[in-house]
């Protein structure tokens, strides 16, 4: 029998759920139980005769918004596609956890609760510290689809991800920047209130202090700020010959901007908060030559992310970025792991993910190393005529 995507999305400020089944479909118990999540056969063949239902904690709205935009939009095109194949019908949910650590940790109470498999997200690696550990006590995986941040998966057996770590990104970035500009000297900015910035810095930081590059000066301001000029005075006074930013898109946006209005025409190297399209819609022309690693770039030409593109677009109206790509991947990742076996089962599923390899996704073949975290090709990118162009 061919399942389908058959009910319509509910929308709502915090919630936004599709479903795969009727309510007779539902697998959870009070007790977060999943029985009746085991089928038969496996990969193509495997047949789950229940639903299996999972959960996105996203931040559709607060200060990472944009961010979680994306990853809806990605989840829903992956959800429709998945939802067309024989054999495992996904009921997914996605939550707002509006940006913050409180309402994060809430939203995983209710997935763990509730029969739920596996939960995306949260979208922030500061909500994700606070709010993965209750998935991980629950037994219920969860994987990252935007959190970058250090130790992360150090959380537990539990805590998976697909998004490439800043230690994995920025070092070949920083590397590629100082080969192409000849860098001899630079200043490092960054908000010192966020945990994933926070981190970027870090990588930032010891990356560079491997190199010759002296580092004339670190410059700090919050998450929360729009207003840069004297910072951006006091580093364009030390003559760097680039400035190193760590920084969430809605800060990226202004001090781009207000750089370049200084006068300030050295290149500025962003982290991986920098990856949105906004970046070049908002800055416009002052956005051109920022460097950017990424863990993503839609020049990639492997037949999967061709295929994204294209469905993407049709389905949207526009082109996808990073989040869209890393959301939409994660949920190819888990119906491959639930076909394996399948089983999605809680422990199960922690096992079958474990072992992904090779996995063709638009991010490349993706594999899950010991430490749970992704493993794929990453691309450092520069912002050439609007869009983002790969630099290396």
């Amino acid at each position: 029998m061919k399942m389908k995507l058959r009910a319509a999305a509910v929308v709502s400020a915090s919630a936004l759920l599709l479903a795969g089944c009727s309510n007779s479909g539902d697998t959870g118990g009070s007790e977060g139980e999943t029985g009746g999540l085991v089928g038969t056969g496996s990969g193509e063949s495997c047949v789950i005769e229940s639903p299996v239902k999972v959960g996105a904690a996203l931040s559709l709205t607060g200060g990472a918004g944009s961010y979680g935009a994306s990853q809806q939009e990605g989840l829903e095109l992956a959800l429709a596609e998945l939802n067309e194949k024989d054999g495992v019908v996904y009921e997914l949910s996605i939550e707002d956890d509006a940006s913050e650590a409180r309402q994060g940790i809430s939203v995983m109470e209710t997935f763990v609760g509730n029969g739920t498999s596996i939960v995306l997200g949260p979208t922030l690696s500061n909500t994700a510290v606070a709010a993965m550990p209750i998935a991980n006590e629950g037994s219920m995986p969860v994987m990252g689809i935007s959190t970058t941040a250090g130790g992360i998966t150090d959380i537990g057996e539990y805590v998976f991800r697909d998004s490439l770590t800043e230690a994995q990104v920025i070092p070949q970035t920083i590397d590629a920047v100082i080969d192409e500009y000849d860098l001899k000297k630079v200043v490092v900015m960054y908000s010192n209130d966020d945990a994933f910035t926070e981190s970027g810095y870090e990588v930032m930081t010891e990356t560079l202090g491997e190199s010759d590059v002296e580092v004339l000066d670190t410059i700090t301001f919050s998450k929360a700020d729009t207003d840069f000029r004297s910072l951006l005075t006091a580093a364009k006074d030390q003559n760097p010959d680039a400035i190193v930013v760590s920084a969430l898109i809605e800060a990226a946006i202004p001090l781009v901007t207000q750089a370049r209005e200084l006068g300030i025409d050295q290149p500025i190297v962003g982290g991986n908060g920098f990856n949105n399209p906004k970046l070049m819609a908002d800055a416009g022309a002052a956005a051109e030559g920022v460097v950017v690693g990424a863990a993503w770039n839609s020049a990639s030409d492997n037949p999967e992310n061709q295929a994204f593109l294209a469905a993407y677009e049709e389905k949207f109206g526009a082109q996808p970025d990073q989040f869209a790509a890393q959301a939409y991947s994660a949920l190819y990742l888990i119906d491959e792991a639930i076909r394996t076996d399948c089983s999605a089962e809680r422990s199960d599923l922690r096992d079958s993910i474990a072992q992904l390899t090779d996995v063709p996704t638009p991010l490349g073949a993706v594999s899950i190393n010991a430490d749970r975290d992704a493993e794929h090709p990453a691309v450092v990118q520069i912002v050439k005529d609007g869009k983002f162009a790969v630099l290396r």
